[in-house]
């Protein structure tokens, strides 16, 4: 049996991921292969797939259009073989790879679905927190509401895009949040077109927030980057101009969140690397 093609693990406030690296799209990479990489039992586990590809591969034109700007693109996939806009911790994730893999030398700006992301790392240790530019948040015009397992009655919710589609709810309490069942997809009435992310979100401090995520495409995840970003947006919609920081609690970890002159959310947390792995090709070959 022969080995040909690496791959990695990383995470995000333990929203993992695996990065494989097809950096001329020679890869095809299909639902099944997706959903067979993510399988936590038998593959290698993870909440969705980064590929690394350049920016002049990409299939996609909008994509390609990016590469003046960006020289790879992060083709992002859900566990569930379909495809997002972005991913917050992901982009991080992805930087810290081309970090160490010595095909950037520092900061860098990463081609997605949702535009170029500008990464800036906070240090040069494999451990130092790395910031992305997420751009603007947009509130949406819709005003669902939500019903999930352990809420008592339907919630309401504000809609936002960064540039996935999110609906984030506020709890009265942490003991409210604790007692959710998110095993199945909250009901949206009435859902986003393209589907959501949803965030449910409890107030800790003046700008802090604990929070938990159904992913779209996903499930129950440990963090969500554009999700955490999403709930500051919608908690900080009726303060008027955020100013500093503000602190995001999630299963897996912390994130920080700032806004910029411009009105674009900078997203901060941790981004690692743990695993470095070959793929057989004859497995491969099973799940094309």
């Amino acid at each position: 049996m022969t080995y040909t093609v690496r791959a990695y693990k990383g995470h995000g406030t333990e929203n993992d991921f695996v990065v494989l690296p097809d950096l001329d799209a020679v890869l095809s990479l299909s639902p099944s292969l997706v959903r067979a990489l993510c399988d936590r039992h038998a593959g290698i586990g993870a909440d969705g797939v980064l590929r690394v590809v350049r920016t002049a591969a990409a299939t996609e034109p909008d994509v390609r259009a990016q590469q003046g700007e960006a020289e790879y693109f992060m083709d992002y996939h859900n566990a569930d073989g379909s495809i997002a806009e972005m991913c917050g911790n992901g982009v991080r994730v992805f930087a810290r790879y081309l970090r160490q893999a010595g095909l950037i030398s520092g900061d860098t700006g990463v081609a997605t679905r949702g535009g170029v992301k500008s990464v800036r790392f906070l240090g040069a240790e494999a451990d130092a927190d790395v910031s992305v530019d997420m751009g603007p948040a947009v509130f949406r015009p819709e005003s669902p509401v939500v019903e999930a397992i352990g809420l008592l009655g339907d919630y309401p919710a504000i809609a936002v895009e960064l540039p996935n589609p999110h609906v984030v709810v506020e709890l009265p309490d942490a003991a409210t949040l604790a007692g959710l069942d998110l095993s199945r997809p909250p009901l949206v009435r009435p859902p986003l077109p393209e589907g959501q992310n949803v965030e449910f979100i409890v107030r800790t401090g003046p700008q802090q927030l604990l929070m938990r995520v159904h992913e779209r495409g996903v499930g129950e995840t440990r963090s969500c980057g554009t999700g955490i970003c999403a709930a500051v947006a919608a908690a900080a919609r009726e303060l008027g101009p955020p100013e500093g920081e503000w602190l995001v609690d999630v299963p897996g970890g912390r994130c920080r969140v700032a806004w910029t002159a411009t009105g674009s959310v900078i997203l901060t947390g941790p981004a690692e690397l743990v695993a470095e792995l070959e793929l057989s090709e004859d497995w491969l070959s099973s799940h094309r």
